[in-house]
């Protein structure tokens, strides 16, 4: 599912930005070798510091998995300030109706091949209507996105290929630079979403991605998991209910059922998470 993190919703997501980062370093430092800014394993650069918009796609676990970056071309942007040479002299575009995409990424690790929901392909897809959906509610007509051939035939075999390219294809490093144009279109939406199957709203509200978000958060902080092992599901189901409970017969109630299935833990586990509905409680 996908949440947008602007200008006005990113104090709220500050966690998951970071997130966003860690896997940008992973996919452009780590596996393609791109000669990027990464520091403390996150990669950022000058254009994340403009208010961009970032489409980040969250599994079910809650985890991020894809991400994309618009930036409007109306001030400094990659291509015109980074890969103009692509440009072949010509000036830059400038335009409130023209965003720029770009430092699209997925998690190949935690996600598998094929077209299933957790499948790169089927989280490129959403990504990729998440972007052209919410330019579109901005009142955008084009984006144009720094790729490169690899990426040029994803976006042709997916019911996503460009329309046109800007200036001629350069050396960029290790990988060769083109600009490509694509319309924000019902049709073009209209295309992904046929080819990925997708035909639910991908959006979540940030309440939504909030507490998706915050599971797995959760189940890290709880002193259960102080030894990094993996929660059993009835852990995890526990730890939920407490991070979930207002109130104090709530928070009791918890409590009570955690004492009723005491057979079912371990003494070392039985403690933990009896102390950890006291630390929630605590916090509340």
């Amino acid at each position: 599912m996908i949440i947008v993190i602007d200008g006005i919703n990113q104090h709220k997501f500050k966690d998951v930005l970071d997130e966003m980062f860690k896997l940008r370093a992973r996919v452009f430092g780590d596996r393609l070798g791109w000669e990027v800014n990464i520091e403390d394993g996150r990669e950022r650069d000058q254009f994340d510091d403009l208010n961009p918009a970032h489409v980040v796609s969250i599994s079910d676990e809650g985890d991020v998995v894809g991400c994309m970056r618009l930036l409007q071309t109306t001030g400094p942007h990659m291509l015109a300030d980074v890969f103009n040479s692509i440009l072949d002299g010509e000036p830059p575009i400038r335009s409130s109706q023209v965003w720029e995409a770009t430092r699209f990424c997925v998690d190949t690790k935690k996600l598998g091949r094929g077209r299933g929901k957790n499948s790169v392909s089927y989280v490129t897809s959403e990504v990729m209507i998440g972007s052209f959906e919410y330019a579109m509610e901005a009142g955008v007509k084009d984006a144009v996105a720094v790729i490169d051939p690899v990426m040029n035939r994803v976006l042709q075999r997916s019911g996503n290929a460009p329309y046109d390219y800007v200036g001629t294809a350069k050396p960029m490093g290790k990988v060769v630079a083109m600009a490509a144009l694509m319309d924000c279109s019902e049709e073009r939406i209209s295309s992904i979403r046929n080819y990925a199957g997708i035909d639910h709203d991908v959006f979540l509200s940030d309440e939504q991605a909030r507490n998706l978000f915050d599971k797995i958060e959760t189940a890290q902080m709880s002193p259960a998991n102080r030894d990094h092992k993996p929660l059993t599901e009835l852990e995890t189901y526990f730890v939920e209910q407490m991070a979930a409970a207002k109130t104090e017969p709530e928070r009791q109630a918890v409590l009570n059922l955690i004492e009723a299935l005491s057979d079912k833990f371990t003494p070392e586990q039985k403690t933990a998470l009896l102390q950890t509905p006291r630390a929630f409680a605590h916090e509340a």
